[in-house]
């Protein structure tokens, strides 16, 4: 149940807040008075598209707050199953704070998004306008009415089907996608074979690439190398700077003991004459080893034209090559086994095919149920509302050859308003007047059959006066015992009917205009009801005319029971 709602710096609002009452809650107000800005903000306060624009000039935001109560276990599980703590006693509070470029939304003292803020306003309200009841003419809308309606069983039955189709559709799929005539696959097969036959000839090893590079270059510098190391050894070894630093340790040896700092200095330049003494064995072991061989320099160049072919065929690295020839392996094992496969899996698609005609079956079957039932509840509820000798039907033709996840029906609502007319589609006959009755009758059948409390009627008096408008106002009035109702109206037949009376208004002062809104006293709403019966002046003849249309739908709501 919404309770209230608060507006802030919306369009012409400067700040409104109204309390709702349980019951039918009529909003009317002169053309222009900005009632459409109302309902607006409760869709903007519930996650309708918003922009800059709508911000009331010279302010810096604009905020909406809606107060709801959860009404029942259903809908309480449903909001908390969105991750949302209502408080203890099932309030509900939701904000929307938009400014110029982006909007901050909070439900229960959480932030959320936008999608989150549509997601739990659909749990909460129904809102119902031109929009949705042009929605209800296009057969898509019809089938999910009536699923909806269908509830409880026909909801797995759309939760089956719509699995058993994903199932059936990526077999589906890979079937199409591995399809191939046997040349095709021949042919692919054999470059796959040569390829991974090159690779594997190759013989590659981690690291060989490197290894081979390191000997190729000690190849081919081998004269440069011998050169140098040579007369290295030349200038270090005996005749050469190993001769004289021996000497020197020699002259120095005779005086050791002496002067301790000298000693120091002593014991510095032997451990050079050591390491010198090494340095000569190690490098003239390595000069004796030198040797140049020619015909393993070219074996390895061989070697590295034959790694660098692959890398530029099937990867730079030995890890891409050796996954590149998995790849291959594993095609090949899988173009062998083709017709096999492709056996296999013909069977599986039979299988889920015909799992989800079974499932597809069950839905038509569940559904043609739900139709005739909707269908007789309907006729009802049109007859209340003065169609006069209407017939109402719900066609659901399977169309087996083109399954979906919704199964295979087509559903479409038939309507004959007038005697000796045969049944035709709902969008082909149903005018604005016909379609707001249409769409009351509805939602009439469907009281009772979903876990929303709160509607709100905008243009539900479209193309309608006279006897049907009472018609309409009783329907209304009978629907607002079990559900709370916000509907606005230009329609004094429909106003009389009302639990709670609401008057938007529009002020206008020096620098600025303001929509108001606020709760009319008894008095307060008769004079309204005389100005919505066309009374000029509110003489005491149309306020007798007002108080006698409130008396005559007392009346009807106490008869209704």
């Amino acid at each position: 149940m919404l309770l209230s709602l608060h507006v802030k710096n919306l369009a012409l609002i400067e700040e409104e807040e109204v309390m709702f009452t349980d019951g039918l809650n009529i909003l009317t107000g002169e053309t222009g008075a900005g009632k459409s800005i109302i309902i607006g903000s409760i869709n903007l306060g519930l996650g309708a598209r918003a922009d800059k624009s709508i911000i009331r000039t010279g302010s810096e935001y604009a905020l909406i707050e809606l107060t709801f109560r959860a009404d029942n276990a259903g809908q309480l599980k449903k909001i908390e199953e969105l991750g949302l703590e209502p408080e203890e006693d099932g309030i509900i509070l939701i904000k929307r704070k938009i400014l110029p470029n982006r909007s901050i939304c909070s439900i229960c003292g959480e932030t959320v998004t936008l999608k989150q803020l549509r997601e739990a306003g659909e749990l909460l309200i129904d809102i119902y306008g031109q929009r949705e009841n042009q929605r209800l003419l296009r057969r898509e809308a019809q089938r999910k009415t009536l699923d909806e309606y269908g509830g409880d069983e026909i909801t797995p039955l759309l939760s089956q089907a719509a699995e058993s189709y994903r199932r059936w559709k990526t077999l589906s799929d890979e079937w199409k996608k591995d399809d191939m005539d046997e040349s095709a696959r021949l042919r692919e097969m054999d470059l796959l074979t040569y390829e991974a036959d090159e690779i594997e000839a190759a013989a590659l090893r981690e690291g060989e690439e490197e290894e081979l590079e390191r000997e190729q270059r000690i190849l081919g510098s081998f004269r440069k190398i011998s050169e140098s190391a040579s007369e290295a050894y030349r200038l270090t070894a005996e005749g050469g700077a190993a001769e004289m630093i021996g000497r020197a340790c020699r002259d120095l040896s005779q005086v050791a003991g002496i002067d301790e700092n000298l000693d120091s200095i002593y014991g510095q330049l032997s451990e050079i004459d050591d390491l010198l003494s090494d340095f000569n064995r190690s490098l003239s072991d390595y000069v004796e080893g030198l040797s140049f061989n020619p015909a393993r320099l070219n074996e390895i160049e061989d070697r590295l034209d034959v790694i660098r072919r692959c890398q530029d065929k099937y990867g730079r690295t030995f890890e891409e090559i050796m996954e590149a020839l998995q790849k291959r392996r594993d095609r090949i094992d899988f173009l062998q086994a083709y017709e096999a496969r492709r056996s296999a899996l013909s069977s599986q698609i039979a299988r889920e095919r015909q799992m989800l005609e079974e499932a597809c079956d069950k839905l038509t079957v569940e559904r043609l149920k739900a139709a005739e039932e909707f269908a007789s509840g309907m006729k009802a509820a049109l007859l209340e509302l003065n169609f006069l000798r209407v017939e109402f039907a719900i066609k659901v033709e399977p169309d087996r050859d083109h399954p979906g996840p919704d199964g295979w029906d087509h559903v479409s609502m038939h309507i004959s308003m007038n005697p000796g007319e045969p049944l035709r589609p709902l969008e082909q006959v149903a005018s604005g007047g016909e379609l707001s009755r249409i769409m009351l009758a509805l939602k009439t059948v469907f009281a009772g059959k979903d876990d929303i409390y709160t509607f709100i009627f905008d243009e539900i008096d479209t193309g309608i006066s006279g006897q049907t408008a009472w018609k309409v106002s009783g329907r209304m009035g009978r629907l607002a015992k079990d559900h709370q109702i916000l509907c606005i109206t230009h329609l004094p037949q429909i106003a009389a009917m009302q639990d709670s009376h609401y008057l938007i208004a529009k002020e206008a002062g020096d620098d600025s205009t303001a929509t108001h809104i606020r709760r009319l006293q008894p008095g307060e709403s008769d004079r309204e009801l005389a100005r919505l019966l066309g009374a000029g002046e509110i003489s005491s003849a149309a306020l007798e005319n007002a108080i006698e249309m409130k008396k005559t739908a007392a009346e009807e709501k106490e008869a209704a029971g």
